[in-house]
């Protein structure tokens, strides 16, 4: 009784209950009012995105730059924590990096995205050929996915794992890391602010990606048990996943672990169905094209706004309806999953973990969007399945990602395997998150503690809410990318706030260091005398 009062007691009530009450009503209004909040959600959207969609854009660019800035510094040697070497291994690590940060997004996104762009104009390049078309829906899949969005991960991470292992903090929220740079007021109102904020926009953007996703997943049951899709199947599948990533997250970091595991192996084996079962040469020559294509245009594709929004509809371009969502997208989800890659990170340098993070994260999803996205452009090149039109004449990506499915030899073994996978996607995600998040809602926690496992339930119950209100309100693609928009716009300027007290911690070890190099030699004991 006593050790569950104690526990009670330490939770911090308005991080655990603001949030929950905020995302409450905000499903109660989609519900009851989905005309009236649809034009709210359009004119946000259109404030974010046309008029100061240019912050996304060049703020990625920074983040990305300083990272690597920091990587290759004298910084990048300090240690995070006193261990001699890692606590897990590169292969634990890197797979837990990668299917602890991507959800069932990847397979989604990697399935279907090239669709979207294959009827676009990048650049304003009207009357494209078949060929640039393909380069273009090819590349920017790879862009949207790679070193910037990484770095809203990646960077936060080495400012969290920082403050974790050589700080010490006992705090891992936002408001603790911004701690150099607003001193005692994160113990404020300020800093309960930034914490509400962070919380608040994380269950904005988990909830675009179970609304995006989960319908897939739907349907692909469906298409094997032959059972009629509806909401109601859809809602049951979140729960089902939220029972599958609760009981995950109730064995720890352990229990993560395993689950990433097993991800990585469903996640390979879908890919070999994909590449040995379809245009291999097409697959690997197309990829690799792209990541030139990226590299030679990177620069570019980082900083185009299309002022004259001559790629798309006069109001919002290109860059506007994809690349300004995918960062703020991004940078929605940074309020947690950099907390768990800093937290995996114990006894890694700020370089490993920087450069390493990179390569996992990069290398895995460029590995997705390279065998499955080139699979079905394949099918649209050759005309076997015109998924680009059926986009464009408004069928579901759902139903499209499965026409592609058809084309496979083992049809039924893929999409088993889909499902699978999607599930372990999200559990071990999801598992990760829940971790992060219960960590917030606890006043104090010690250097390799876990919250509570009832904390780390009802946050798992907590995360389907809103995306079921989402399902039922029927929400479109841009009422979903709205959401991330709007939510990333504070966790955009508190990350500016965390890189900086970062950068500023960086610098008060340089004076430490060089303190403790300058000590006098008399201050060591005296050597005994023969």
């Amino acid at each position: 009784m006593k050790s569950t009062e104690k526990s009670m007691g330490r939770i911090d009530w308005s991080l655990t209950i603001f949030p929950l009450v905020a995302i409450v009503l905000l499903a109660a209004l989609l519900l009851l009012f989905p005309e009236n909040s649809g034009k709210v959600i359009e004119s946000l959207r259109s404030f974010l995105v046309n008029d100061i969609g240019f912050i996304y854009i060049v703020f990625g660019l920074g983040v990305l730059i300083i990272s690597l800035f920091i990587a290759c510094s004298r910084w990048g040697k300090i240690r995070l924590g006193n261990l001699e070497k890692p606590r897990y291994s590169n292969f634990s690590w890197g797979t837990m990096i990668f299917t602890s940060t991507m959800a069932a997004d990847i397979l989604y996104w990697a399935l279907i995205e090239w669709a979207y762009y294959f009827n676009e104009t990048p650049f304003a390049m009207e009357n494209m050929t078949l060929a640039q078309k393909q380069d273009w829906s090819s590349r920017y899949p790879l862009f949207h996915w790679g070193p910037i969005p990484w770095a809203f991960y990646i960077l936060p991470a080495a400012a969290y794992g920082y403050m974790m292992f050589v700080k010490k903090s006992h705090r891992q929220r936002m408001s603790e890391a911004c701690r150099p740079i607003l001193g005692k007021r994160v113990d404020g109102a300020l800093g309960k602010a930034i914490d509400i904020f962070a919380v608040v926009g994380l269950l904005a953007a988990t909830a675009t990606t179970f609304s995006l996703a989960t319908p897939l997943l739907s349907q692909a049951v469906c298409s094997i048990t032959g059972w009629n899709p509806s909401h109601f199947l859809t809602i049951a599948i979140l729960v089902l996943i939220a029972a599958v990533f609760t009981l995950a997250v109730i064995f720890g970091i352990k229990g993560i672990s395993k689950v990433a595991n097993i991800c990585v192996f469903l996640f390979f084996a879908l890919l070999a169905v994909f590449l040995f079962g379809g245009p291999a040469r097409y697959i690997i020559e197309t990829g690799v094209s792209a990541i030139g294509g990226v590299a030679n245009n990177f620069l570019e594709m980082s900083t185009w706004m299309d002022p004259l929004r001559l790629s798309g509809d006069g109001v919002s371009g290109f860059p506007q309806n994809w690349t300004i969502f995918y960062w703020a997208y991004w940078i929605s989800w940074a309020v947690a999953t950099p907390f768990f890659i800093g937290k995996i990170s114990e006894g890694r340098t700020i370089r490993q973990t920087i450069l390493g993070a990179y390569i996992s994260g990069v290398s895995a999803t460029f590995t997705a969007f390279i065998v499955f996205g080139n699979y079905g452009l394949y099918q649209q090149v050759t005309g076997k399945v015109d998924a680009a039109g059926m986009i464009a004449s408004g069928a579901s990506p759902a139903e499209t990602i499965l026409q592609i499915f058809d084309t496979l030899p083992l049809r039924e073994v893929a999409i088993v395997l889909l499902i699978l996978a999607m599930i372990a996607f999200y559990a071990s995600t999801f598992d990760a998150l829940t971790m992060v998040i219960a960590s917030y809602s606890v006043k104090d926690i010690k250097e390799n503690e876990e919250p509570s496992r009832k904390l780390r339930v009802f946050w798992s119950i907590v995360f389907i809410v809103l995306p079921i209100a989402l399902l039922f309100n029927d929400s479109t693609l841009t009422m979903l990318q709205t959401l991330s928009i709007c939510a990333a716009l504070p966790i955009m300027i508190v990350i500016g706030m965390v890189i900086a007290s970062f950068i500023k911690n960086l610098r008060n070890h340089d004076k430490v260091s060089v303190t403790s190099d300058s000590e006098p030699a008399e201050t060591a004991p005296p050597e005994k005398s023969e």
